[in-house]
């Protein structure tokens, strides 16, 4: 007998100037990117439009995994080029697995004044409710 399995997407969109003024906190970068993560952006002739990119695919992935903004940024790495993939760690990577995570993939891409990722996640069954709060 063959499993259930479920596809999840998340998609997520930002205008670049957000990342910049970000980009201008202190704490920001490390905060919300691993090294390889701030090591590729700052090589890009315009490095917000790569961190906006990749931030989008942070929340993306969260978004199809189900797990929202549960997780802390870093556990979401956006590896690549050539491709983007992803790489979890932490409690996002124990919730992936809980939630039945077969494969991941992100698409990510960007113009001078927004960037955008959408997320495709495989999982072995229908992803875990969270009750909603009652009001």
């Amino acid at each position: 007998m063959l499993g259930s399995m479920a596809v999840r997407v998340g998609t997520d969109v930002i205008e670049i100037g957000r990342i910049e003024r970000a980009l201008e906190r202190p704490g920001f970068r490390d905060r919300c990117f691993t090294p390889a993560e701030q090591a590729y952006c700052e090589t890009r002739r315009r490095p917000a439009e790569s961190y906006a990119a990749r931030f989008c695919g942070k929340e993306a992935v969260g978004k199809a995994l189900g797990c929202g903004v549960l997780f802390t940024w870093k556990e979401i790495e956006i590896v690549g080029p050539p491709k983007p993939g992803v790489t979890l760690a932490g409690k996002t990577l124990r919730w992936a697995e809980r939630v039945g995570m077969r494969e991941i993939d992100v698409s990510l891409t960007h113009s001078h004044t927004v960037a955008a990722a959408t997320c495709v996640a495989e999982l072995d069954a229908p992803p875990i409710r969270r009750p909603r709060p009652s009001s």
